[in-house]
Formats: structure tokens, sequence, C-alpha cells
């Protein structure tokens, strides 16, 4: 039953991408960013609840007072594509630093490009260092939040990769302030599993981390060790 349920769940999925990335983003690319993100990521709302009604797979939020008021540099723990399509949700609008490569891939690739992510090439660690600080600065200074995954892929649970001072850096340079996001999708929805189990994904916000006074390795220090702590209790 979870087989077919997941099957189900994926044969929306890719007609909604199609929908999206053949349909509506040739109509809304002309727009603002603001108003045209507003139409692309209802199509992370139709997963969401598309999730729920064929997995049978939901999420709660605790912390969502920590939200700051101004634009800010999301550190959240990476364990599957969950978080990329709900935390359009959970956070305000927002772009992701990912690899550069993800815009390759046919019609989700195209999505992706249409949101002006800050795309980098990670064999080039001093071009990508500065593309997210300058980039990251840009969108921030237009009230836009940046969402980083400062291990840099997804990580199975119960494991930890090195942290990278990207969104750090981003922090300290600009003097945006960071939220750090802990969660546990990676139970229910695997790395590099088919199958969705049902349950409640727990994501957890942070006390804000402000760079003010501080240099990119307290920062970094800071949010990985909230992250880590608060990932043992989950």
């Amino acid at each position: 039953m979870l087989f077919l349920r997941s099957v189900l769940f994926y044969c929306g999925m890719v007609i909604a991408v199609l929908i999206w990335t053949v349909i509506l983003i040739p109509l809304v690319l002309p727009l603002p960013y603001q108003k045209r993100y507003r139409v692309i990521s209802r199509w992370a709302y139709f997963i969401t609840w598309w999730l729920e009604k064929t997995c049978r797979l939901t999420y709660q939020v605790e912390g969502a007072e920590n939200l700051p008021t101004t634009a800010a540099i999301i550190l959240s723990k990476h364990q599957s594509a969950w978080e990329t399509i709900v935390f359009q949700k959970i956070f305000p609008p927002q772009v992701w630093v990912l690899k550069r490569e993800l815009f390759w891939i046919p019609f989700f690739g195209w999505g992706l490009k249409s949101l002006n992510p800050i795309a980098i090439r990670r064999k080039n660690l001093r071009q990508s260092m500065q593309e997210i600080i300058e980039q990251g600065t840009n969108r921030l200074a237009k009230g836009i939040w940046v969402v980083i995954f400062p291990e840099g892929t997804r990580v199975k649970i119960g494991e930890k990769k090195r942290y990278g001072v990207g969104g750090a850096m981003l922090a300290e340079k600009s003097g945006y302030p960071v939220v750090p996001v802990a969660h546990n999708a990676g139970k229910f929805w695997p790395r590099s599993g088919f199958i969705k189990y049902p349950g409640t994904i727990k994501v957890i916000i942070g006390p804000v981390i402000d760079p003010k006074g501080k240099d990119y390795k307290e920062i970094n220090r800071l949010a990985e060790d909230w992250i880590e702590g608060t990932m043992m209790k989950l």
C-alpha cells in the first residue's frame, strides 16, 4: 500500500511540474519577482497538499515566533527533497543557494531558474563564495530570504557533514540575521528512497543569530551547535 501511495504521489507531482513549467511559468516570467514567486510557489502548496492526501505525510512547525520581520538567511539541515518544497510554504518569499547543474533537469530545472536562485559552481570555491555574498546581499536588500543548506548535500538521519561557511560569511558581510532550522524530514522522505512514510515531520525554527560583532566562524559555530543539538532531540 505504501508503494502504491508513493506511485500516486509521484504521478501527481510530475503532472503538476508539467503544468507549471509548460503553461504557467511562460505566462508569469515578465512579472516582477514577488508576483512571479507567488504564482510559481503555488506548486509547492499543491505538492504539500497532495503529499498529505496520498501518503498521509504532514508537518508541524515549532518556533515560528522566532522569525524576524526583516529578510534573513536560513541555515537548515538537509535530509530530503521535502524541505526544498515545503519551505516555500513555511517561510516568506525566498531564493536558494544551489548547484548550477540543477538547471539542466528538464522542466523542474526550468522552474527553478525562473525563481532567480543563487546558482554556484562548486568546483570554483572562491567564485562561489563571491557569488553567494554578492547575489545574496542583493536578494536580502530586496526583502527576499536566502535559504542555504550548509552541509551542501542531503544527509541521512543521524549523520552529519562539515558545515560550509557560505551562509555565515553572507551574514557577516551583509549584516542580515541567521535563522537556524532543524527537522526530521529524512525519517519520512528518505534521501534516496522511493517510499514516502506516513507521519508528521517536525520543523523547529531556532532563535535568530545576530551577526553584529561576530565573524563568520562564530556565526557558523552557533548555527551548527544549535542545529545539531536540536537534531539529537528529534
